[in-house]
């Protein structure tokens, strides 16, 4: 990945790669970026996403259990969880369920 990126674009090309129906967490997006202990910066580029010049599926970044822990930034209280349940994913108490079937590993799936 290109050096001259910032780190919020980085973050979005690595969210854009994130396939229908699947998630990630902060922190495999910052281990794969090579800043294991940046998570809440990936988490401030995903609330800083809705100003992107791109259509970044922030929805698909949760945390590391699988809570819906930015759902604050999608409008109304359940737009988040109704995205992610247009896409097969089952939420129950803002939680994914089945959430490592679901897991998508940026550390195995990209090879940059």
């Amino acid at each position: 990945m290109s050096e001259e990126l910032s780190f919020f674009n980085q973050v979005y090309e690595i969210v854009k790669c994130i396939p229908f129906g699947r998630v990630t967490s902060y922190g495999a997006i910052a281990k794969y970026l090579g800043t294991a202990k940046s998570s809440r910066m990936v988490g401030w580029a995903m609330n800083n996403s809705h100003v992107a010049l791109q259509n970044i599926p922030a929805h698909r970044v949760v945390n590391r259990i699988g809570l819906l822990s930015g759902k604050q930034h999608f409008g109304t209280g359940d737009e988040m969880k109704k995205i992610l349940e247009k896409e097969g994913l089952e939420i129950v108490n803002d939680q994914i369920q089945n959430f490592s079937h679901h897991f998508w590993d940026p550390q195995i799936e990209l090879k940059y």
